[in-house]
């Protein structure tokens, strides 16, 4: 199970392990049987984790989801709710009476019924504050989870994320030893690397004895690289997120391109009205080779794979023996499997080609691409006036404002003036909350002394690329199929030559760069072999776009890179849910 995380020098697994442990350890504290409700938010990750099985397994014989009524019968010992620290589900719990007299339950009396309640991460103080829970026994358990956003630390001064951050890390030093160095760019990276200082100091007396497997560190503070999740992916996995959504690695699509096709015509009376829901890992082989390429480039791989999987079930004409019968026969559900998943990629191309081939798919690229490489970026830009006179989405509209403004070092004040009056007048004056908050997080800004430092930083660091091969690519740029990641760029020089090479472009970017060394116990130095790679571990603070991920397995499979990466990060993003969390919902 999970075979594909053990790939490549670091075994994911171990981590995975660890943590399915520490959840069975938690069901065990509560002896008897048990019924969980679900914060319908943290099944998904949960899922990634441990299936219902695991869960029967210790004694878990109900499981619902917290809503604001009263809840089924549970003959049980144990109520668990699983829930975020958010002031909404407090008040759902309480909507359901006091903890001890929320389940219509037959048998034992309420009073012997533990109840016990696991926030996802640590509460903050506003949900300790709101007591709803009457006098019944409950326990707290706190449980390490990656989920801080941009918008907690840059809108609301809250670092509960950028110590969540630091716990895991220490926790992923524990499993896979201690990281020699730590390089970061960034206030927020600056914090969680003086807190994992912090907290090995105060955990000095526990030495680490586990050999290292990482050689770096690398803390990226998201708000160093603005840019890059504003601009629209062109990785296949990129474009599945930016139009579809992927969501702990499921996602759901329109079914009608997934319904059988039945011979004779029929109409489309009995077309599904569910979503197809797809799992998308890299444990499938056809999804692991094509997630991260250009969509350009991703139909000549499915026309290859169909022919040779056509060649494949044509070989059973030529099987004659009995012998050659069964070898033909043990292969076949690796065969139906490969069909299987070549439908599935073929039916996500067709509806990912529908969008992009469109007019308004291509004027939108078209303005990005413009901003990007420096062009019109200090005016008031024609499409982005059509687009708001036109009331398209309003987050469409946002996301290439707040790029042009990234591009420009912040925009002229009559032309930033201009933007937030149309926007206001056309989408509604509540949406002043969210401009603001957008300025807040420095993504919508005026330009201040009429400098504009993008261009330095754009021609140093390499971000736009003319010449790009999207189908056999040689650089980074192939996934915006032009810019560089700014982030990744960042990573790729540290590898090589390192960041002393770009010292300006680092003063210019926001926040402080720093180089941390952690000393080894004796005995686990790391001896490299000859031609042996580093191995570097990328966390992004404040999230990382499908597209920043295919660029570093990219660094990672050069042969001459020299450097094997493995990402972490607070959340998986793209410009769209970025820019969500960011806005204020009307009343």
């Amino acid at each position: 199970m999970a075979a594909h995380l053990s790939y490549g020098r670091v075994n994911l697994n171990v981590l995975r392990e660890a943590v399915r442990r520490e959840l069975r350890e938690f069901l065990d504290k509560c002896a008897g049987s048990k019924a969980i409700v679900w914060d319908e938010y943290l099944t998904g990750p949960f899922g990634l984790i441990a299936q219902y099985s695991l869960l029967k397994e210790h004694e878990v014989e109900k499981m619902f989801t917290l809503k604001g009524s009263r809840l089924p019968a549970a003959d049980v010992k144990n109520i668990i709710f699983l829930v975020r620290p958010r002031l909404e589900l407090m008040d759902m719990i309480a909507e359901n009476g006091s903890l001890t007299d929320c389940c219509d339950r037959p048998g034992p009396s309420r009073s012997s019924v533990l109840t016990h309640v696991s926030w996802h991460p640590c509460p903050g103080l506003l949900c300790w504050e709101k007591n709803h829970f009457g006098s019944s026994p409950f326990m707290f358990f706190f449980c390490l989870s990656q989920m801080g956003r941009h918008v907690e630390c840059y809108l609301e001064g809250d670092q509960t994320s950028l110590y969540h951050a630091a716990k895991g890390l220490m926790t992923l030093q524990a499993l896979y030893g201690t990281i020699p160095q730590i390089f970061g760019k960034g206030e927020c990276a600056r914090q969680v690397a003086n807190m994992m200082v912090r907290m090995k100091r105060e955990f000095t007396g526990s030495q680490n004895s586990v050999f290292p497997v990482f050689d770096n560190l690398l803390l990226l503070d998201r708000n160093v690289d603005l840019l890059t999740p504003l601009a629209s992916q062109l990785t296949y996995e990129g474009l599945i997120d930016e139009i579809y959504g992927i969501q702990n690695s499921y996602v759901k699509l329109p079914p009608e391109k997934f319904a059988p096709k039945k011979q004779g015509g029929g109409g489309g009376k009995d077309l599904p009205t569910e979503a197809k829901k797809l799992q998308l890992n890299s444990a499938e082989e056809l999804y692991a080779e094509i997630r991260d390429k250009n969509f350009n480039a991703v139909g000549s791989v499915l026309s290859k794979k169909a022919k040779i999987i056509s060649a494949a079930f044509e070989e059973r004409h030529n099987a004659k023996t009995v012998g050659e019968i069964k070898q033909f026969v043990s292969q076949l559900p690796h065969m139906q499997a490969a069909r299987g998943s070549l439908a599935n990629h073929t039916s996500i191309a067709e509806l990912i080609k529908d969008v992009t081939t469109s007019e308004d798919f291509f004027d939108k690229l078209t303005v990005e691409q413009e901003f990007m490489s420096g062009i019109d970026t200090d005016k008031v830009n024609n499409y982005i006036e059509d687009c708001i006179a036109q009331k398209h989405p309003l987050i469409k509209v946002l996301r290439l404002v707040c790029l042009q403004s990234v591009c420009n070092s912040g925009l002229k004040q009559k032309v930033l003036d201009y933007y937030k009056r149309e926007i206001l007048q056309t989408y509604g004056y509540e949406h002043i909350l969210t401009l603001n908050n957008l300025e807040k997080a420095g993504l919508l800004k005026a330009q201040t002394g009429g400098r504009n430092n993008y261009p330095t930083i754009r021609k140093t660091l390499r971000l736009w690329m003319d010449d790009v091969n999207e189908q056999n690519p040689t650089d980074i740029s192939y996934v915006y199929s032009g810019y560089a990641p700014l982030s990744v760029r960042l990573a790729q020089l540290l590898s090589r030559p390192g960041w002393r090479s770009i010292e300006e472009v680092l003063r210019i970017l926001p926040g402080p760069h720093f180089e941390e060394r952690q000393p080894l116990p004796t005995g686990l130095q790391k001896k490299r072999q000859p031609g042996e790679n580093r191995v570097t571990l990328v966390f992004f603070l404040g999230g990382v776009t499908f597209a920043e991920i295919a660029a570093l397995r990219f660094l990672s499979q050069l042969e001459d890179g020299g450097t094997e990466y493995v990402i972490a990060t607070t959340k998986l993003i793209n410009g769209s849910s970025w820019l969500e969390a960011l806005m204020e919902k009307p009343f």
